[in-house]
């Protein structure tokens, strides 16, 4: 196989483990409590994400829970409604990394996650981590197959999690009175995220999909950890913050 074409599978398969790790570690389990974990797959989890993101899970969790705080009003950290869709699908990078260096922001909404000695010897230390997920590419693959396979997860990654903020508010279904949509073709790409109105229904659901047809990937996982004894569910049945209404 050629290494260009070796690499851009790789770099693809590396995006969806961290989309997975992303929805149900920082998101699942961190920001919204869904879900906990095993002390071990905790650690795990830390660890994965550390070298395939470099993502600060205070700083993530931070701001999601402020864009639920302020959802597509002046505030959001994300929002399509206020910075224009294109903004986000291409610029959700910048605007994250302009709330998540707030330290004021990370205080107040990450303010039940504190930094631990890991963070500060190891997790904090997002440069080190990606240097080290890269150099395992270079090692088991060599050079070329590491660069494309880095590049392809790199991009790949940031504009799935950006189309969770852009097209998860502007293009789908509402099954419920939010602004939020819902996006099966998206919630294939993204373990269960496109899934975006029913998040925002009921933020402490496990599971994303609540109606017949809605697939969310990132259940199936969850599910698995659950009957290996690894992860307990918070609520055995879906939980709506307020009164859902539903769309007609």
């Amino acid at each position: 196989m050629p290494p260009i074409l070796l690499g851009a599978l790789i770099g693809l398969a590396l995006c969806q483990v961290a989309l997975f790790l992303t929805t149900v570690f920082l998101h699942r389990t961190l920001s919204h409590k869904a879900m906990t974990l095993s002390p071990p797959l905790r650690m795990a989890f830390r660890f994965a994400t550390w070298i395939l993101t470099g993502i600060r899970p205070r700083q993530w969790v931070a701001v999601h829970r402020k864009h639920h705080a302020y959802t597509d009003v002046p505030g959001d950290p994300h929002s399509p409604v206020i910075e224009g869709f294109w903004a986000v699908q291409l610029g959700n990078v910048a605007l994250y990394r302009k709330a998540a260096r707030d330290q004021s922001i990370v205080n107040k909404y990450a303010k039940d996650l504190p930094e631990d000695a890991w963070d500060r010897i190891i997790f904090n230390r997002s440069l080190v981590g990606l240097a080290i997920g890269v150099a395992v590419l270079y090692f088991i693959f060599g050079a070329e197959v590491a660069i494309v396979a880095a590049v392809v997860h790199t991009v790949s990654y940031l504009l799935l999690n950006a189309a969770v903020n852009a097209v998860g508010h502007v293009f789908g279904s509402r099954d419920y009175e939010n602004t939020a949509t819902n996006n099966q073709w998206l919630a294939w790409l993204t373990a269960g995220e496109g899934l975006h109105n029913n998040h925002h229904a009921a933020p402490t659901a496990a599971r994303l999909a609540f109606s017949q047809g809605q697939i969310d990937p990132g259940w199936w996982v969850i599910s698995l950890f659950a009957k290996m004894g690894l992860a307990q569910v918070r609520h055995s049945t879906v939980r709506f913050k307020g009164t859902p209404t539903k769309v007609a």
